[in-house]
C-alpha cells in the first residue's frame, strides 16, 4: 500500500489492523507493519515464551524426547532419512 493511500484511508485502515496485520511500505519495500494492541501484545508474550534449543529446560527436553508421533505422519520419517 502506499504511503498516500494509507492517509487518505487511515480510519479503514485502523478498522482492518483489528482483525489482521497491515504491511505499509515504502518505495516499494516493506517499511512497517500495523496491527492491533492486542495482537503485538500476543507476539510480544509469545516470544518471551520461546528458547533456543541449548536454552530449553531440561523438564521440556523430557517431554519433547517421550512424544511420540502421530501415525499418519510416518511418510515424513521416510523423507528424513
Amino acid at each position: 500500500m502506499r504511503n498516500s493511500e494509507f492517509q487518505r484511508k487511515i480510519d479503514h485502515y485502523l478498522q482492518v489492523a483489528q482483525c489482521e496485520p497491515i504491511e505499509i511500505t515504502r518505495r516499494g519495500n516493506r517499511y512497517m507493519v500495523l496491527m492491533s494492541a492486542e495482537r503485538y501484545d500476543q507476539l510480544q508474550a509469545a516470544m518471551q515464551r520461546s528458547f533456543h534449543a541449548h536454552e530449553l529446560p531440561e523438564s521440556l527436553i523430557e517431554v519433547v524426547e517421550r512424544a511420540e508421533m502421530d501415525p499418519r505422519h510416518e511418510a515424513l520419517d521416510k523423507l528424513m532419512n
